[in-house]
């Protein structure tokens, strides 16, 4: 028995190592796959019933272990939609560009090299979608004021496909305007200054204020007109065409209502502008008691700065994301608006994911749950912008366990063939 059993030990063997030389030959394949994880081969004995006096061989097996949680290089890539995990997590991909709501596979995978494909999807090499929370209108208002994005769930309910097409122009109404003047002290005639104004369209149009001397110490009159707008008219509430000053040139705020809010009101001439009437604007003139904004002092009329907040239009022009996960649309006039938030799916065990074709895992019994997590918080590793993860394979460490596993090959071979040959050893013996 202890022939044949030596034989079937050998025949494990060479099972055992044929498997690890696809293991080997598989991360050598992939040591240039974006995001591709390595695996290593482990073996464990095989034990039959064994006594004190005699020894009966087992052998060995082997089994892939994924070193599914190991930390890729980073590398820095020029286009802004590829992504790299620094930490643990994956991004949530699915097969169908309708996202988890539809009939594709939903996985996870740590290649992060997206592109906008022609329907406007961010897909990647493997052609999954990246899922992501897409923000509504009052959600991306309220992250431009200043709110930090927050993911409205921790399960993949809810996930869509990120798309960036049908994104609208963005323009701003101008709403508020800041003026930095100087009126003279001495002024008997009226002084002007153009302010640019934009209308809901975006569209720039140029709007004369002038300030009059109103004959009472220290105090303007203010009027406003659109000198080439056809019948656009800007007018001034009742009572707040008022600018008062100090003795000293300083603002008198108590005494001025031209810094009252919505002061001044335009209507738009429809064959000048499209914008919505009325435009309400509120002048800011400077803090009271200083010459922050307007002063009244011997020296001649100035104007420092006029600053606005409107905005004029701008089309769609690119996507960026950010090392939190958000995503936002950039126009052509500088402005941003944030479209979408990619989660970091973490699991209890990711080591126990199972893995699928295109670089890809799916969840287990032995991984877990998947929970959505934004980048950088909990367990999820942050994201890293123009950037891909590099495989973790190490061509010289695989270069050595080839070297090892063919060694160990042709040994079990050795072993089969020497068991063979007692076997036809003791097959020749003659009998008596």
């Amino acid at each position: 028995m202890s022939i044949l059993g030596a034989m079937y030990a050998a025949v494990s063997g060479l099972n055992a190592n044929s498997n690890a030389l696809g293991i080997i030959s598989d991360n050598i394949a992939n040591s240039n796959t974006i995001g591709y994880k390595d695996t290593t081969t482990d073996f464990s004995t095989l034990v039959t019933q064994s006594t004190a006096s005699s020894y009966s061989p087992g052998g060995v097996t082997s089994k892939p272990l994924y070193n599914t949680a190991q930390q890729g290089s980073i590398q820095s890539e020029s286009s802004p939609t590829d992504l790299a995990i620094s930490g643990g997590g994956f991004f949530v991909v699915n097969s169908n560009a309708a996202g988890v709501s539809g009939t594709g596979t939903t996985s996870f995978t740590r290649a992060g090299n997206f592109t906008v494909d022609a329907n406007g999807d961010l897909v990647n090499a493997a052609g999954l979608y990246l899922q992501g929370q897409v923000l509504t209108p009052a959600q991306s208002a309220a992250i431009a004021a200043g709110a930090a994005p927050t993911l409205g769930g921790t399960t993949l309910a809810g996930l869509q496909t990120i798309n960036v097409n049908g994104i609208a122009e963005t323009a701003t109404p101008t709403a508020n305007v800041t003026l930095n003047a100087n009126l003279p002290a001495n002024a008997t005639s009226p002084e002007s200054m153009t302010v640019p104004v934009y209308d809901t369209e975006g569209i720039e149009h140029d709007l004369t204020v002038t300030f009059t001397p109103s004959g009472a110490a220290n105090t303007w009159t203010v009027s406003a007109a659109f000198n080439n707008a056809g019948t656009s008219t800007a007018t001034i509430a009742g009572g707040n065409d008022t600018v008062k000053f100090n003795s000293d040139g300083t603002l008198n705020a108590a005494g001025t209502t031209f810094n009252a809010a919505n002061a001044l009101q335009i209507a738009w001439d429809p064959s000048a502008s499209g914008g919505t009437s009325p435009q309400d604007v509120s002048f800011n003139l400077g803090a009271d008691g200083t010459t922050s904004g307007l002063s009244q002092l011997g020296s001649a009329f100035t104007v420092s700065d006029i600053s606005q907040d409107g905005v004029q239009f701008g089309s769609f022009s690119s996507v960026s994301i950010g090392a939190n996960g958000l995503v936002s649309a950039n126009f052509s006039n500088g402005q941003t608006r944030a479209i979408a938030i990619v989660p970091i799916a973490t699991f209890e065990d990711p080591d126990g994911l199972t893995p699928t074709s295109g670089n890809t895992y799916l969840e287990s019994a032995d991984s877990g749950l998947p929970l959505l997590e934004e980048a950088g918080t909990g367990a999820a590793g942050q994201i890293d912008p123009s950037s891909l993860e590099n495989s973790t394979v190490d061509i010289a460490g695989e270069f050595s366990q080839l070297i090892i596993t063919q060694n160990a090959y042709s040994a079990n071979s050795k072993v089969l063939t020497t068991a063979n040959q007692m076997t036809q050893a003791l097959l020749s013996i003659q009998v008596g």
